[in-house]
């Protein structure tokens, strides 16, 4: 699903937004004390600690898909094919540590994958765990994870986010996987072409999608974000749909492979940014 149309000015390269979207939820975690990294997150029985511990585990992923690609598929070809299996496996290789240990190693892998993607060109293919993807792209989902983890980290913290026009990056990569949610639980793709109009939080009106569709998503960006990253229930967003697909697809809707979890009820929080 192209990109019809974009307002304001070029976006900056991927992996500087990946790396300052990385600053940012550093500067939530650093200082924290033990019981702080043992602060329960809204995702059911995760911790700041285990947050952070997948991110740097997926970001370790991440940096040898760039950097080195045999590495990759060795360490991939182990993975079991339980998903929940493979993360619980991936946790345990860094919540052993405490949490000073726990956070050098998150910005160590960080640092990693920043300095593998940046050095490639943003075409090249790099392999992944389901498919090969261009590294762009990766980096793309990197941005993701820090978006939803990072949300979890916030909440839990009680700290409240400002999001800026680098979730144009998130933004698009959802439009790209926007079937991820279908594949999820098992439900055939519609035959259907979603168009995606979206405020972004400079004010900029950002369109995905052909302009004559009668599947339409529109509202808020950040609040797009927060509904693929599943952070938010629909029904706390600034988000509307015209057309059937469209109105079926914001519950649905995820950014994500794997299974999509319990997400979160109407009314769990009572703000969100």
């Amino acid at each position: 699903m192209a990109d019809q149309e974009t307002a304001g000015a070029a976006a900056p390269n991927v992996v500087a937004a990946l790396t300052a979207d990385g600053a940012e939820l550093d500067a939530m975690i650093v200082g924290l004390d033990e019981a702080g990294w043992r602060t329960p997150t809204p995702a059911p029985g995760w911790t700041v600690a285990h947050q952070v511990a997948h991110l740097a585990a997926t970001f370790k992923l991440a940096g040898l898909a760039a950097a080195d690609p045999d590495t990759f598929q060795a360490v991939t070809s182990r993975l079991s094919p339980d998903f929940n299996a493979n993360v619980d496996a991936a946790l345990a290789g860094y919540l052993a540590d405490p949490p000073p240990v726990l956070l050098s190693r998150w910005q160590e892998e960080k640092a990693f994958a920043e300095k593998a993607l940046g050095a490639i060109p943003g075409d090249r293919i790099v392999p992944w765990l389901v498919r090969p993807l261009p590294a762009s792209v990766l980096a793309c989902a990197g941005m993701m994870e820090l978006f939803g983890h990072g949300q979890d980290i916030a909440d839990a913290l009680g700290v409240r986010r400002t999001f800026t026009d680098r979730i144009r990056f998130l933004v698009g990569f959802a439009v790209r996987t926007w079937d991820f949610g279908y594949q999820a639980r098992g439900l055939e793709t519609p035959d259907a072409q979603l168009r995606f109009e979206l405020t972004a939080p400079s004010g900029a009106r950002w369109t995905f999608g052909p302009a004559d569709s009668d599947q339409v998503v529109s509202g808020s960006a950040a609040d797009f974000c927060l509904l693929v990253t599943r952070r938010r229930h629909v029904d706390d967003l600034d988000l509307s749909a015209t057309g059937e697909v469209a109105r079926h697809w914001l519950t649905i809707a995820q950014a994500y492979r794997g299974p999509a979890g319990e997400g979160r009820a109407p009314g769990q929080f009572a703000a969100h940014a």
